[in-house]
């Protein structure tokens, strides 16, 4: 029953068989909720049936109305053009809300015994992590839940960005600048006392680059490249900066040297480097904690980025790939709408792409995944297109389960630049300033001061952590966004904080009250407003089914808050615990405890924990 669609689409099937004698298909029915400003709770579309049948919709409708009509389940019918909308009966709703309740971990399918990879995070170990990263690991937390309740046994990992010439920039920083300091003798997270380091090198390199520019060699460099092409000096030199680097720089060089030592597997070099990225790991997994977020398993670029050689050396001997007179290696893709694309360099090395060919050939011999998300912000879209038609013509036996979870940039509404680095927004200091917000609004309101203080602190941070999570989760992925932690926390808005307050006024109904099913279904008459809770929480398992195939949780946060929404205008417009009589009052009841059971576990495919009180 609870899948009407299904139901429905039998019944109308059946119909037209016994009325026309025509085969229909149920997967062609179409079937909507009605619309409010019609009578009647779900609507069949006739129009795609009115040339088959060479019968006017009305003549349709009228006839396959009063077939349906013999079902139990179906009160009466009314046809509005071309529109059959169907009034179901009590005993409808009070069978769907009876499966709702009895339906262990309702909305989720059994196990399919697939297995999928989700790899969101994937942070660079020379930095903290930043806003944008936080939507980044809500949104690849999140799939990875709705898949888990789509049935799929879910890997979640991410690929951590452990090596290379930034990576020694913090290094050589710390060499040079540190004396000998620590996280430790600093008070500071590791992933914030290393980034400074790397922002230091930047600040070096730049007053090395500016002191230069004063030089002969400078100034001749400029002539013959810059100032005969027109290019004014500023422009030029703010291009030439990375030539610069390479060339002449000796803090550069110093990098350089010490990326080639790590390399080399130098001692010294090597256990510097594991000592600040440990120190880095350390930070990272203080905001993972408090993000509520694991991995099942860890990658490091250290440890791949020598993979894909030999995919490679099989693709050419296969024709899938080509060499060129220098010796690189390349792809044509122009057949499928994109270009030539360099996998291997003239002297041997990897580019990006060879290590994520490498890369994933690893996952799938560790886990056998025939389906891999990878959770990347859209600026890579170009590369995943290219990654994927590789694995196509690799013939990988997974490449047709890839898909890369694009998402936009987001950004604060005041432009605020509050990094160590002045380019991105730390995601400690978001976390703490939506901690700040919610403090002072639930301090403001008092209804929270009669909890002790370690209850407060953790209400509080339930708070706190679904505001940020829902904000950012309830905006389509693709979609650049800006977050307002002041308006994530407000109480009446489309937030977390909204949708938890729906939830504690249930609970706080229940404490009370406990619900009675036999006497529930004696209760007749069901309300319009009690119809409308509970058509969407029958919708629920084909939101948790649509967002798992659409790897878009803002499907889920979308329901949520129109369940929120549909349960505060339930509960301010129909008598609950005053109720006409003990058979609404226990129906009423037992809805409500349906509702908060529902929005407890989507809030939870979110990763968001509901308080009791708030």
């Amino acid at each position: 029953m609870l899948n009407y669609q299904k139901f429905l689409s039998d019944l109308f099937v059946d119909a037209l068989s016994s009325i026309y004698q025509f085969d229909a298909s149920a997967d062609d029915v179409t079937i909507n909720p009605t619309l409010k400003t019609f009578e009647g709770d779900y609507t069949i579309v006739l129009f795609p049936y009115v040339k088959l049948l060479k019968e006017s919709p009305e003549s349709i409708g009228q006839k396959v109305g009063d077939f349906l009509q013999s079902s139990n389940y179906i009160k009466s019918t009314n046809t509005i053009k071309g529109f059959l909308n169907l009034v179901m009966d009590d005993s409808f709703w009070h069978e769907a809300l009876q499966e709702i309740t009895e339906t262990k971990n309702y909305g989720c399918k059994p196990s399919n015994g697939q297995r999928v990879m989700v790899e969101f995070a994937s942070p660079n170990t020379n930095k903290p992590l930043h806003l944008g990263h936080i939507r980044n690991i809500l949104l690849g937390w999140s799939c990875s839940k709705i898949l888990e309740a789509n049935g799929y046994e879910v890997v979640k990992t991410q690929i951590v960005n452990d090596r290379g010439v930034a990576v020694c920039k913090s290094m050589v920083a710390w060499q040079k600048f540190g004396q000998g300091s620590t996280p430790e003798s600093t008070g500071q997270k590791g992933d914030h006392f290393v980034g400074e380091f790397y922002v230091l090198f930047e600040i070096k390199f730049q007053e090395e680059y500016k002191a230069w520019q004063k030089t002969e060699t400078a100034k001749n460099i400029y002539t013959n490249k810059g100032k005969e092409k027109g290019i004014e000096e500023s422009v030029f030199f703010k291009e030439y900066k990375n030539q610069y680097f390479n060339d002449y720089s000796a803090i550069g060089e110093e990098a350089r040297n010490m990326l080639l030592r790590w390399e080399a597997n130098d001692k010294a070099t090597v256990d510097l480097w594991k000592q600040m990225n440990g120190w880095v790991y350390s930070g990272f997994n203080v905001t993972y904690d408090r993000l509520n977020v694991n991995f099942d398993k860890l990658y490091f670029e250290s440890d791949t980025y020598l993979l894909g050689k030999d995919a490679i050396a099989k693709g050419i001997e296969e024709g899938v790939f080509y060499k060129k007179d220098d010796g690189s290696v390349w792809i044509d893709l122009s057949d499928v709408g994109m270009d030539q694309k360099l996998v291997l360099r003239s002297d041997g090395t990897s580019v990006y792409i060879t290590q994520d060919i490498g890369t994933a050939q690893l996952r799938y011999k560790d886990f056998g995944c025939k389906k891999m998300i990878y959770t990347v912000a859209d600026e890579q879209d170009y590369h995943f297109k290219v990654l994927f038609e590789i694995m196509k013509r690799l013939g990988e036996p997974y490449a047709s389960g890839l898909y890369h979870l694009s998402y936009g940039m987001v950004d604060l509404p005041t432009g605020r630049m509050k990094s160590r680095e002045g380019t991105v927004v730390d995601a400690d200091d978001i976390i703490q300033e939506v901690i700040e917000e919610a403090t002072s609004n639930s301090l403001e309101r008092g209804e929270i001061a009669e909890l002790s203080p370690e209850d407060q602190t953790e209400t509080i941070r339930k708070i706190a952590m679904a505001a940020l999570k829902f904000f950012i989760v309830k905006v389509q992925p693709k979609v650049r966004m800006i977050y307002d932690p002041k308006e994530s926390v407000d109480m009446q808005g489309q937030t977390g904080p909204y949708i938890q307050n729906a939830y504690v006024r249930i609970k706080s109904i229940l404490r009370k009250n406990v619900p009675s099913q036999a006497i529930a279904g004696e209760y007749s008459n069901i309300a319009e407003e009690e119809k409308e809770i509970l058509k969407l929480l029958i919708e629920y398992p084909k939101i948790i089914e649509d967002a798992g195939n659409k790897y878009d949780p803002s499907e889920v946060a979308k329901y949520c808050y129109s369940v929120a929404k549909e349960f505060h205008r339930f509960y301010h417009e129909v008598r609950i615990l005053n109720a006409e009589s003990p058979e609404a009052k226990a129906f009423r009841l037992n809805l409500c405890q349906d509702v908060a059971v529902v929005l407890n576990h989507a809030m939870r495919l979110l990763g968001i924990e509901m308080p009791e009180k708030m």
